[in-house]
């Protein structure tokens, strides 16, 4: 019998009636759970890797569509870096670059600063690092899962509150480096600002360096599984590239050989 029918004979009105939707299951109110749980532990892991999961290590037979369907209402999507770490807001001021033709012939003449995305076993994290161009000792460094433009601001701040600040900064123009709280420490400061030239990766080659040394020599080897373990592994590698690994660019001394080397000279001077 029709609805229409019922209410008829009931004597009611068909408007006071309304359709109320069923509720979510009990399966998709497990699976849910399962796939929130899942997605905070492996935020790099797209929906794919989640029904396989939820298929082979949990044993529920279940479709694709629905899994896909469940991560849309949830917002659930892989978190991965964005192709270009450097694309910036075209509202944001740009400068020259200044070291072209440039003789450097001290520390904190000049620093170069840039971010670079470090992939683990579980998931990715992105570190930033502060190089004194003439002896290539890295001033400061830190690491996250986000890219902010106050995160490059405190790192920057940290190098020139430890050793004190350089001439000039040099930067890509990634939107990071060309917001007002990154570029307003440095005029605050009295640091002048360079930037790299669009599509000029050389530019800034000397801390592009040091991200192909990190990355072969201690990161891709050692595949870590967690922050805490990533933030060990940069700091005991960053102390042995500053205090004991030589490089050939500098006559085969350390970093810090040549960064002390000029300052002991220069108190000897001085005095």
């Amino acid at each position: 019998m029709s609805v229409s029918r019922q209410c008829k004979l009931l004597e009611i009105s068909r408007s006071s009636l309304y359709y109320k939707a069923k509720g979510e299951s009990e399966l998709n109110q497990k699976l849910r759970s399962l796939i929130l749980d899942y997605h905070k532990d492996h935020p790099a892991e797209g929906q794919d890797k989640i029904f396989e999961y939820l298929r082979l290590d949990k044993g529920y037979k279940i479709n694709r569509k629905r899994i896909k369907r469940l991560c849309k209402s949830m917002n659930i999507r892989a978190v991965i870096p964005k192709r270009n770490l450097s694309k910036p807001n075209e509202s944001d001021q740009k400068y020259p670059y200044l070291l072209k033709d440039m003789n450097i012939i001290s520390p904190k003449q000049v620093y170069q600063t840039d971010i670079t995305y470090i992939p683990m076993r579980k998931g990715f994290m992105y570190l930033t690092s502060v190089i004194d161009v003439y002896s290539r000792k890295i001033m400061a460094w830190d690491i996250s899962n986000s890219m902010t433009a106050q995160w490059c601001r405190d790192v920057i701040k940290s190098a020139t509150e430890a050793y004190g600040k350089p001439e000039i900064v040099n930067t890509d123009q990634g939107s990071q480096y060309t917001s007002h709280i990154f570029l307003d420490y440095l005029k605050d400061n009295g640091i002048q600002i360079s930037m790299d030239g669009k599509g000029r990766a050389l530019d800034n080659i000397y801390i592009e360096r040091f991200w192909k040394s990190i990355k072969y020599e201690d990161i891709k080897l050692k595949a870590y599984e967690t922050g805490t373990e990533l933030w060990h592994g940069i700091k005991n590698y960053i102390n042995y590239y500053n205090t004991g690994r030589r490089h050939q660019s500098l006559g085969y001394k350390r970093p810090d050989d040549i960064y002390y080397e000029y300052k002991a000279r220069q108190e000897m001077q001085s005095s």
